[in-house]
């Protein structure tokens, strides 16, 4: 870059002498010469000392020494600015345009071509065409701004950028309301209403815009705030912005591009600019933006360690609604060292707390709020259970990771509220990948990962898998074989009619998803000691009635062989009305194992308990 410039310096000289050269008085020997970024102009004091008030002070205070050579340092616009300010001194007609009207503000300003010393100066004559033909037009007022972006602070100084701003938030509002009167349309009924399906023509705007540089732009859109433009509209030219300045780093939006670590190291801070401002800029209106375009900005400030507060902004709106996300929108890949895991669990747990306090917050509202479907301030229970799911299938997606570790996994499962998962199938499918990938998690682990479920709460499928699955510690598939009892138990009740009035107090426990999760947490969750024994009690009665079974099919095939057909169907009626394989007497209304089961085998009960411990 460094050995360019003088070239193209040399290059600016020559061609501003060659153009000099055709609009200059060729008679008249020059009598001053100026530098201007490396061009020089060999010209005349007097037309130029009658309109510039700056070299009228130079020449005058060398008046003794006869100055005869001047260089002016830092003009705005450099020798392509000066030479049209030379031609206005020596009455050479131009046009002024929005590409130059800039430049001949600042140039004119610098050296002094006012009022005070020629009328209808340069200074005026700029001053008027930007009053009263930039202001006017929204792309000449974009394409000025364009042109200070090399001018300032000057172009800010003389109010060139703030007229321009002003400007275009004044015609992007009128457009719009244009726009909105447009599509007023009578109902069939004689009623004024907004034709929703009529496409908005108010925001063609959005394109010319993208053009801008981001401070600027981040000026026309605080602009557009305060003039009341629609946040749909904000939000779309934010987008446009976006994929405009920040796909020119593919990885950016493609989390899958190998070379994203290189293109941070490459980084010199500029698209991290863009994206704080972006984010700053985001309206504050929920669906302004697709939740999509809000995960593309995250994953962009992760990887470009934007601000703390612009990371934690970006979680806070993703979480507001986050029950509209995809999967893959949570997966957002992990920009740190090798060691870590593949997708970054940190954020996504941010995300989840942000939803969850939300719903905590549902407490402190009055019952009136509390009801209402649509209240911004907390999601629904329908919220819930979408993002229960949406949380299920993330843990399914990243429980193979090798490096995941117990207490990553946990925290993610944990984050919400125990009544936001209605089913437990999709947090054990998630729990039984996890401990299929990790082989060498100890006993205790396992134990503490499988206290998550709800073994109440799977449905008959998933506990018929989790019966035979040898992943799981043994006592969860005791707990798993304990519901399932309970549920055969609650089926095989209801399908006595005349018992249809005795109440099953087990059953309330396993009856259905919805069922559950309308029960307290308290009510839920039984102590684990108490529990432990109630199962090994079970387990106990289950195994004598299994030594009875056997028993009676030993005396069944004795009596099959000594007894004639009939008499053999009617012992076998008697016997199987006095069987029952979970208790129940012959007897009318009758839920409860036989006395004399108990009686007989209540020492083997103990020794199996004491053995279970």
């Amino acid at each position: 870059m460094d050995i360019k410039q003088p070239q193209q310096q040399l290059s600016l000289a020559k061609s501003s002498r060659q153009r000099c050269n055709e609009w200059i008085f060729r008679d008249v020997p020059s009598d001053i010469t100026i530098e201007v970024s490396g061009g020089t102009f060999a010209l005349h004091k007097f037309p130029l000392v009658s309109r510039s008030g700056r070299i009228r002070k130079l020449v005058a205070e060398h008046r003794d020494s006869d100055i005869s050579r001047v260089e002016l340092l830092n003009l705005p616009g450099g020798a392509e600015s000066f030479e049209l300010a030379a031609k206005f001194c020596y009455g050479i007609n131009f046009e002024i345009t929005s590409a130059n009207v800039a430049q001949l503000c600042c140039v004119s300003d610098y050296l002094e071509m006012t009022e005070e010393f020629s009328k209808d100066n340069l200074g005026s004559r700029a001053e008027e065409y930007i009053d009263s033909i930039v202001c006017k037009n929204l792309e000449m007022c974009v394409e000025v701004l364009q042109q200070c972006e090399n001018l300032l602070p000057l172009a800010d100084e003389l109010k060139i950028v703030s007229r321009c701003i002003d400007a275009i938030a004044s015609k992007a509002c009128a457009e719009q309301i244009a726009s909105s009167f447009s599509r007023l349309e009578y109902s069939s009924s004689g009623r004024l209403h907004m034709n929703r399906q009529a496409k908005c023509e108010g925001d063609w705007w959005i394109e010319d815009l993208s053009v801008l540089q981001v401070d600027l732009y981040q000026r026309v859109m605080t602009a557009m705030k305060c003039r009341g433009v629609r946040p749909e509209s904000i939000g779309a030219s934010l987008m446009n912005y976006a994929q405009k300045e920040l796909t020119k780093k593919s990885s950016l939006w493609n989390p899958s591009n190998q070379t994203k670590v290189d293109l941070v190291a490459g980084s010199n801070g500029q698209e991290q600019h863009v994206v704080e401002t972006i984010v700053s800029l985001l309206p504050v209106e929920k669906l302004a933006v697709p939740i999509n375009f809000l995960f593309g900005l995250l994953r962009s400030a992760v990887m470009l360690d934007c601000s703390v507060g612009c990371r934690l902004d970006l979680e806070r709106r993703i979480g507001s609604q986050l029950e509209i996300a995809a999967l893959d929108d949570l997966l957002i890949p992990s920009f740190r060292h090798a060691g870590d895991t593949l997708f970054d669990v940190d954020t996504v747990h941010r995300i989840l707390v942000n939803f969850s306090q939300q719903d905590d917050s549902e407490d402190d509202m009055d019952d009136a709020s509390v009801f209402e479907s649509d209240s911004p301030h907390s999601p629904s229970q329908t919220a819930l259970y979408k993002v229960a799911k949406l949380v299920d299938n993330y843990l399914a997606e990243i429980a193979p990771d090798a490096n995941l570790k117990l207490s990553k996994f946990m925290v993610i499962a944990e984050t919400l509220p125990a009544h936001a998962r209605t089913v437990h199938d999709g947090l054990y499918r998630a729990i039984d990948i996890y401990l299929k990938a990790h082989q060498n998690l100890s006993d205790s682990d396992k134990k503490k990962l499988c206290k998550l479920i709800d073994f109440q709460k799977l449905s008959q499928e998933a506990g018929a898998h989790a019966a035979q699955n040898e992943r799981l510690p043994l006592q969860s598939m005791v707990q798993v074989l304990y519901f399932e009892q309970l549920r055969l138990r609650n089926t095989l009740c209801c399908s006595y009619a005349d018992e249809e009035h005795k109440p099953v107090h087990h059953s309330w426990r396993i009856s259905s998803g919805a069922l559950s999760a309308a029960m307290s947490p308290r009510d839920n969750y039984a102590s684990l000691r108490r529990e432990n024994r109630e199962l090994k009690l079970e387990l106990a009665r289950l195994r004598m009635r299994l030594n009875d079974l056997e028993k009676e099919h030993v005396c069944m095939k004795r009596d099959m062989e000594r007894s004639h057909s009939r008499k053999f169907m009617s012992s076998f009626s008697r016997k199987i009305g006095k069987l029952s394989f979970f208790g129940h007497s012959s007897s009318r209304g009758s839920s409860s194992p036989s006395k004399h089961s108990y009686r007989t085998d209540s020492k083997v009960i103990e020794r199996t308990c004491a053995s279970t411990d």
